[in-house]
């Protein structure tokens, strides 16, 4: 059965909200790719549109949307999600994990689509990035 933390950002003020999801509201997300719309609902945001971002696999590999499956890959990059080299020019070969979701994904980035929907009082306190404690 798949389980995911959500992680969903709100444009509009920058704060983001974490949350678990598993069972039938988790399969929703099964099959999807970065960058595809779905509905809020399987989060408690109703009537709200969600882009998928982002995400990673069980072992933290990041989700990237040039690798078109849900596999893991080991790929050559110059840089961008994965590797940030330390000079010009520097090249190397990462493991990450193919953009679409699957069973071995453990987080999906989302971020609010749609302008219309209250996501602080639908999903209650955020985290907007200060660390005031």
């Amino acid at each position: 059965m798949a389980e995911f933390q959500i992680v969903v950002g709100d444009p509009s003020d920058g704060t983001t909200y974490q949350l678990e999801i598993d069972g039938q509201d988790a399969n929703r997300f099964i099959g999807r790719s970065l960058g595809e719309e779905v509905d809020g609902d399987a989060i408690g945001l109703s009537g709200a549109t969600l882009e998928l971002t982002g995400g990673s696999d069980t072992a933290g590999r990041p989700m990237r949307a040039d690798v078109h499956s849900p596999d893991t890959e080991s790929i050559l990059v110059t840089g961008g999600t994965g590797y940030q080299p330390a000079r010009d020019g520097e090249r190397s070969r990462v493991t990450v994990r193919g953009a679409e979701i699957s069973d071995e994904t453990r987080q999906i980035n989302v971020k609010v689509a749609s302008d219309d929907v209250d996501v602080a009082a639908a999903l209650g306190d955020g985290d907007d990035g200060s660390d005031d404690e």
